[in-house]
């Protein structure tokens, strides 16, 4: 984050991604991108449903 004469600008890799005219707002956004990276970091990705299901199906009674 840099001071860009009366607003700040947020930078990723050297790329402007934002810019707001609150050091507290400025601050607060990169901590919540923070953490959604880090929850989406963490999800694991589901695996491949099987062709079939994995339990027979029974065959119901008549009375």
């Amino acid at each position: 984050m840099i001071k860009v004469g009366n607003d700040y600008v947020v930078l990723a890799d050297d790329q402007c991604i934002l810019k707001v005219g609150s050091r507290r707002r400025a601050a607060q956004l990169i901590s919540e991108a923070t953490d959604l990276l880090n929850a989406l970091a963490s999800v694991e990705a589901p695996g491949i449903a099987p062709e079939a299901p994995s339990l027979a199906r029974e065959t119901p009674e008549l009375p």
